[in-house]
């Protein structure tokens, strides 16, 4: 009879074989499923006889319909069904250190599904990010991280990954401070709506490429920067800045409503600050797991001095009696 030792090393190396075995199918019919794909778009293309005109015209057409900032592909390169729920299922089940829930996973990704391709920002880099760039298959995912060697790190091992580092200035042990300081000023430096490349809210992330703050994003996934003790930089700047960026500029005015997804919602930070600026009218329920809370933020803008209607009849109720006062 063997050992547990000697069963855990012959489960290990099952499940390594497994794995590999799996990856080589995934990449071996995904392959195919690409090969397939271009023969028949060149097949189409020369039986039509498509001019060269005619193909600068569409390309025009796709780029308009995703808005400034650069999506690219359209609704045909959306990942096939099956290859979607491929790769969500095995992300699920994978061993690797500090990755999100299975829960977590697919709860995210069945809002990718509904958006993809689109133009997707992400704050945090983590296990999953190779995750979401492939279901964004067709789109634009750009990564937001505050360590910049992780970045260095990742992104010549994952070939199509965007990411810039940004440098926090705030502190979890400050939140309070820090959301007292910006309801004071709602009407002024920490607006709903401005451009946030000249912003002086101490939540305001302002010092991004000059492109992203043009970009019209369909879908925002706050997973950082990192809160776990009070000297961490917490989420308070990805969230309001996200909260501007859904109701100003490009974003705002796409026409279509912006999906924001809030991880490790179930802490204090997250909650507080969701309520502030995501506003709970916006809050979708029934997420599927309460570590992520789900936000749709309606395109046109909205008020330039509240960002939720509990906001704005406080700012009518100070004005009336401002206006007795007088």
């Amino acid at each position: 009879m063997k050992s547990m030792g000697s069963r855990d090393k012959l489960a290990a190396a099952s499940g390594h074989r497994r794995t590999l075995f799996v990856v080589f199918a995934f990449c071996f019919a995904f392959a195919i499923f690409l090969y397939t794909t271009s023969h028949f778009t060149s097949a189409a293309s020369s039986g039509l006889g498509a001019s060269a005109s005619d193909s600068a015209a569409a390309s025009a057409s796709t780029t308009a319909g995703g808005g400034g900032g650069g999506l690219v592909g359209s609704g045909s390169s959306k990942l096939p069904l099956p290859v979607f729920d491929a790769l969500v299922h095995y992300a699920s089940i994978s061993n690797a250190t500090h990755r999100m829930t299975d829960t977590d996973i697919r709860a995210i990704s069945a809002v990718i599904r509904a958006r993809a391709p689109c133009n997707l920002l992400v704050f945090g880099l983590g296990a999953e990010s190779p995750l979401w760039l492939a279901l964004n298959h067709g789109g634009r995912t750009v990564f937001l991280e505050e360590n910049e060697f992780y970045v260095k790190y990742l992104e010549p091992r994952h070939p199509g990954l965007e990411a810039y580092d940004v440098s926090y200035t705030t502190k979890v042990r400050d939140f309070r401070d820090l959301l007292a300081a910006a309801r004071a000023s709602r009407a002024k430096e920490c607006r709903p709506v401005q451009n946030l490349l000249f912003s002086e809210c101490r939540l305001a992330i302002n010092d991004l490429p000059n492109d992203l703050y043009d970009v019209a994003w369909d879908m925002v996934l706050i997973d950082g920067p990192s809160g776990w003790n009070p000297n961490s930089p917490g989420r308070m700047p990805s969230i309001f800045t996200t909260a501007v960026l859904a109701r100003s500029g490009a974003t705002a005015t796409k026409g279509r409503p912006t999906d924001v997804l809030v991880h490790d919602f179930q802490f204090e930070v997250e909650q507080v600050l969701s309520k502030e600026f995501l506003c709970d009218e916006n809050r979708v329920a029934g997420s599927g797991t309460p570590s992520v809370g789900h936000f749709v933020i309606p395109g046109g803008g909205g008020r330039s001095d509240a960002f939720c209607s509990a906001q704005e009849e406080g700012s009518s109720e100070s004005g009336e009696k401002t206006r007795r006062r007088k």
